[in-house]
């Protein structure tokens, strides 16, 4: 039985897509990469495509998190903070579950990536939920940013 892991969205099985993985031993992130090459201009807010999708247990959630040498050396934000990938976001009807990270560069210098450069890592995790909590039974979700609902 699949537990968790990474699989390439199908619009993108033809563009070389790496995986993403654990560099060293004790890493907790596995390395995200750009599914394109990207320019983010000053105060510019981009959506950069990885070309992957998330499976995992229904008490997981993945953490997007930016990787601190891009932060540090670009001065680039992941706008959320964190971004968040909840089980249920695999295979969605609007967008496969596409993993989409949002940059935004507040500097006043332009960035680029080329396509398969690392800019961000996931880490997968268990949450936890207080008594009686059952949410949205029998609802299936049906897009991506901001598709649990309201604001």
């Amino acid at each position: 039985m699949r537990k968790r892991g990474f699989e390439i969205i199908s619009s993108y099985r033809d563009r070389d897509i790496r995986l993403p993985e654990r560099r060293t031993a004790r890493s907790a992130g596995y390395d995200i990469e750009t599914a394109a090459s990207v320019n983010i201009g000053p105060g510019e807010l981009v959506l950069v495509p990885t070309g992957l999708k998330a499976y995992m247990q229904p008490d997981e959630v993945l953490q997007i998190h930016i990787r601190s040498s891009i932060a540090i050396r670009y001065q680039l934000v992941l706008m959320n903070s964190v971004g968040i990938i909840d089980a249920d976001y695999y295979g969605n009807e609007k967008n496969e579950g596409h993993i989409i990270i949002a940059l935004m560069n507040p500097s006043e210098e332009s960035v680029h990536f080329e396509k398969g450069t690392r800019i961000a890592q996931g880490v997968f995790t268990k949450y936890l939920v207080i008594d009686g909590d059952q949410p949205g039974e029998g609802v299936r979700r049906q897009g991506g940013f901001g598709s649990t609902g309201g604001d």
